[in-house]
């Protein structure tokens, strides 16, 4: 069994990030189907361009929930992320 796997499963429903992950997708799915169901009703070219443009861009984003999900890019594996620097968590200004 894969070390992220077992993470979820020792994961509470309340901090489970698949869960998470599947509930976002959902709503940003519903937001792509109703910007794609707006574009018939747009007569404007700039708005309806925006708004194919926003359903496109929402769509990659849904892809890399996938992505994530999955496993399937090596920046989504655990062992990778184990193994690359810790960020700074403070953007504090340096004195």
């Amino acid at each position: 069994m894969a070390q992220g796997s077992a993470t979820y499963m020792n994961s509470t429903p309340e901090n489970n990030p698949i869960r998470h992950t599947q509930k976002i997708k959902t709503q940003m799915r519903q937001i792509i189907n109703q910007l794609r169901a707006d574009v018939g009703n747009i007569t404007e070219a700039t708005a309806r361009a925006l708004f194919e443009t926003s359903a496109e861009v929402l769509a990659s984003v849904v892809k890399a929930f996938d992505d994530y999900q999955n496993k399937s890019r090596k920046a989504w594996r655990t062992e990778l992320m184990a193994s690359l620097p810790k960020e700074r968590t403070t953007y504090a200004s340096r004195r």
